[in-house]
């Protein structure tokens, strides 16, 4: 186990340079950078442009140089802890990314346990009921959850809202509190609008989670161990829990790497909807506006996600399921 987790933690350096790389080339491929978007927005309002300036701001950025040039000393400066300046914002990243990131990791946490209850609940209770009444809603329920898109969800749901209660549901705190320090007064706050954009979010994440789990506990239902253990006289819900069951949670388990970035990514647009100051919107943004140094940083932190997702997945796995082996070899 220490030498495997050695060797992929060995593995998450070169894989990270490797994606930093790529980043970088991604974010210059548009034509243009931030400063010559800002000139056209600045010609279409009829603002005078003033190119000494322009000059001035290249070069304090680090634009006149070279994309090579630019490219390590962005990544000379991530590997310090400075993640570059926003050129949209005027500030350090590593500034922006703080305010935003508690409020991510707490939607993202709470959208993962949301999905991991419900489609573990749903998933185990239409398994063992195939073909019935429930087994038909719950699977309805999982087409119309895929097939839904998340903003149009959220749009729905701040339409009932103000219509049936009154309410306005966007946001992630109230206006009052924005500006508070955190204490009681806040977290209460972000606790009563978090429900809303954890549903939204969950939502198809949820409706794929049922289907996989459902197929694959069917799947081991009907397996010869199982009829051994019916056979034997094992209590029907002892034998669920102890042996297919077990089996079938795979997916759970394997999806975290891909689970991590899909909910902070696919929440850009649901928090534009919903007026959320979390990651996802920002990084639609800063794409927007060409803020390469925002956007590269958002992106790393996406894929240091899916290296620390799939390692978390792969060490989960091996102690859930005794068949999985880190080392590659058998035992006997």
């Amino acid at each position: 186990m220490f030498s495997y987790l050695a060797n992929r933690l060995l593995v998450m350096v070169p894989t990270l340079l490797a994606i930093s790389a790529l980043v970088f080339i991604i974010i210059q491929l548009p034509p243009g950078d931030y400063l010559e978007t800002m000139i056209g927005e600045m010609k279409a309002r009829g603002e005078a442009v003033d190119l000494g300036q322009i000059e001035s701001m290249r070069q304090q950025f680090g634009l006149d140089r070279s994309p090579v040039e630019q490219y390590f000393a962005w990544l000379g400066g991530m590997l310090q802890g400075d993640f570059g300046w926003s050129f949209e914002h005027r500030r350090p990243v590593s500034e922006l990314i703080g305010e935003r990131v508690a409020l991510t990791v707490v939607v993202t946490a709470a959208t993962i346990i949301f999905i991991w209850v419900v489609s573990f609940a749903i998933g185990t209770f239409v398994a063992t009921r195939q073909y019935s009444v429930s087994d038909h809603i719950a699977t309805l329920g999982g087409y119309l959850g895929l097939a839904t898109p998340n903003f149009l969800l959220a749009l729905v749901l701040m339409y009932l809202a103000s219509e049936w209660f009154g309410l306005s549901i966007g946001g992630i705190m109230d206006n009052e509190v924005r500006e508070l320090p955190w204490g009681w007064a806040k977290i209460s706050s972000v606790l009563e609008h978090l429900w809303i954009p954890v549903i939204v979010i969950g939502t198809s994440g949820t409706a794929g989670m049922i289907r996989r789990l459902r197929a694959n506990l069917l799947d081991e239902l009907q397996k010869q161990y199982v009829v051994t253990g019916r056979a034997k006289g094992l209590p029907p819900t002892r034998l669920l829990w102890k042996y297919p069951l077990r089996v079938a949670l795979n997916p759970f388990i394997a999806d975290i790497g891909s689970i991590l970035p899909e909910v902070v990514s696919g929440s850009a647009i649901v928090a534009i909807v919903l007026n959320l100051d979390i990651t996802g919107r920002m990084l639609l943004e800063a794409l927007r506006a060409q803020d390469m140094y925002l956007a590269g940083s958002f992106l790393m932190f996406l894929a240091l996600l899916v290296v620390i997702g799939t390692l978390i997945s792969d060490l989960l796995l091996a102690l859930l399921d005794p068949r999985i082996r880190l080392g590659g070899g058998t035992t006997r």
